[in-house]
């Protein structure tokens, strides 16, 4: 499964990590970075395209955490 993670920190203004032919999209903003993933996605705080069940995989074993907080602590 290949994974895009994007996290927006303003109009146009966002950190990409992963190719454009992804089979899983993840979209957060970088407000909404701090919150547990599975909370976010919940409160609809967290957007994806793709697989739901490649999603909830994401979710399950915090390769989505991990990576959501990396790009979010960007300098």
């Amino acid at each position: 499964m290949i994974v895009q993670y994007r996290v927006g920190f303003g109009k146009k203004d966002e950190v990409v990590e992963g190719p454009d032919d992804a089979d899983v999209v993840v979209t957060v903003a970088a407000a909404d970075a701090g919150i547990d993933p599975t909370v976010a996605f919940m409160q609809g705080k967290l957007k994806s395209t793709g697989s739901t069940a490649a999603l909830f995989d994401l979710l399950r074993n915090g390769d989505a955490a991990t990576a959501i907080k990396r790009l979010a602590s960007r300098p």
